[in-house]
């Protein structure tokens, strides 16, 4: 259900290279406003999915820590995003008998509740989504609201995000260990496309590209639905391994390099501007080596190139090439690397802009860029509680989830 008015809402983006707390609170208009913001670099995540435990947990509590003095609050529950654990997008239909009679609550419980029992899982998975994505009445489709309408068999669409139960169950244990609770878990690529997406582009068709520091995951909507979502483990941090392994150069100064002076596409002086280069194991200043900016964007295009091409495939090959339009929204940490845009554009051919947070208010620049997306898209999340068949954690604290249809009824018609 959305959040109520004046409610207080907390999310948590436990990233690769970084662990974001943002806490809000809706007005009584039902917009969101930021009122504590933490961040804190993570030490303990690979590709989405937790590799020390003590190490996530210590970034989570010191991002919420922070994100609660600043808003003078304290947080219980949070909405987390997660990207790890293989997930895998798919979308079941289902039907069931009307009998003719006109379409009301019950029909449409009944039908939800028969895509639950058929949906494909299998033990060692865990459900993440079930959104309905169209109604069907006869075979005649392209219905968003079937109450009120007659017919023989009622139908909907629903699509199905599933990931691996462990690496689910790892995150939750850090967030229980920080003395949390897990209000609802989002892949991260849907939170940053309801922060960055307008209206229009979801019900046309767009691509979000979420590039992180070690996944670049993907969303497609299409008519106001999210219909495709995938995760590819290579991300922003893969650059900086590269640049630190090819130039013999610590990761903490590769990444400033990165940040400061690299660019995915060429430049008309990058041969004439040099770049000292720290050496691994040196003290001495004057030991770094001294190399011209082309051979720092040498080592980065590939790695970006790479990235858009595993995206182009994946997306032709899933068949939703066509599906997520001609255009694509870029957001993520390593999106905002420069030439990355026009790099997107060429390898996959089509208009590119770049995303950042539009639906809350109380951001400061720092933290409503590109970077911050997903962490903005969760209290979008809370608020506007999306259309699902399933949501939430179950009432024993667990991971499992449990049916809230009902409310999702009484909420969304």
């Amino acid at each position: 259900m959305a959040a109520a008015r004046n409610a207080l809402i907390a999310a948590l983006d436990v990233g690769t290279t970084k662990v974001a707390c943002f806490i809000g609170r809706i007005d009584a208009t039902g917009q969101v406003r930021v009122i504590g913001v933490g961040h804190h670099a993570s030490r303990g995540m690979r590709s989405g999915t937790v590799t020390d435990m003590e190490a996530t947990e210590h970034a989570i509590r010191a991002a919420v820590e922070t994100a609660e003095r600043t808003a003078g609050e304290t947080i219980r529950d949070v909405f987390v995003s997660f990207s790890g654990g293989l997930p895998q997008s798919h979308t079941i239909g289902v039907e069931v008998s009307i009998a003719g009679h006109e379409v009301g609550d019950n029909d449409i419980r009944k039908v939800l509740e028969q895509g639950n029992r058929v949906r494909a899982e299998t033990p060692d998975r865990e459900l993440i989504h079930a959104i309905p994505v169209g109604y069907t009445i006869d075979g005649s489709r392209g219905i968003k609201d079937p109450r009120g309408m007659f017919g023989e068999r009622l139908g909907v669409n629903i699509h199905v995000v599933t990931a691996q139960s462990g690496p689910i169950r790892n995150l939750s244990v850090c967030i229980s260990r920080a003395h949390l609770g897990v209000s609802g878990i989002v892949l991260a690529p849907y939170a940053s496309a309801l922060a960055c997406l307008v209206e229009d582009e979801m019900d046309l068709g767009i691509t979000l590209i979420d590039m992180g520091g070690g996944a670049t995951s993907i969303a497609v909507f299409y008519d106001g639905s999210l219909v495709h979502t995938a995760v590819l483990p290579i991300g922003g941090g893969h650059v900086t391994n590269d640049i630190a392994r090819g130039l013999l150069t610590p990761t903490a100064h590769a990444e400033r390099m990165k940040t400061l002076f690299g660019s995915a596409v060429p430049g008309a002086n990058d041969d004439r501007e040099v770049i000292d280069v720290p050496q691994m194991g040196e003290s001495d200043h004057g030991a770094a080596n001294h190399v011209p900016r082309s051979v720092l964007n040498g080592i980065i295009r590939p790695r970006i190139e790479e990235t858009f091409e595993l995206v182009r495939n994946h997306l032709r090959d899933s068949g939703f090439d066509k599906v997520g339009g001609r255009k694509v929204v870029l957001t993520g940490g390593a999106s905002q690397l420069q030439g990355v845009r026009e790099l997107a554009a060429g390898v996959l051919d089509k208009q590119v802009r770049m995303g950042r947070p539009i639906r809350l208010s109380g951001l400061a620049e720092s933290t409503g860029g590109p970077s911050f997306a997903t962490a903005a898209g969760l209290l979008a999340y809370a608020a506007r509680a999306p259309i699902e068949a399933v949501l939430g954690p179950d009432d024993t604290g667990g991971t499992g989830r449990v049916r809230r249809i009902g409310r999702w009824l009484k909420q969304n018609f």
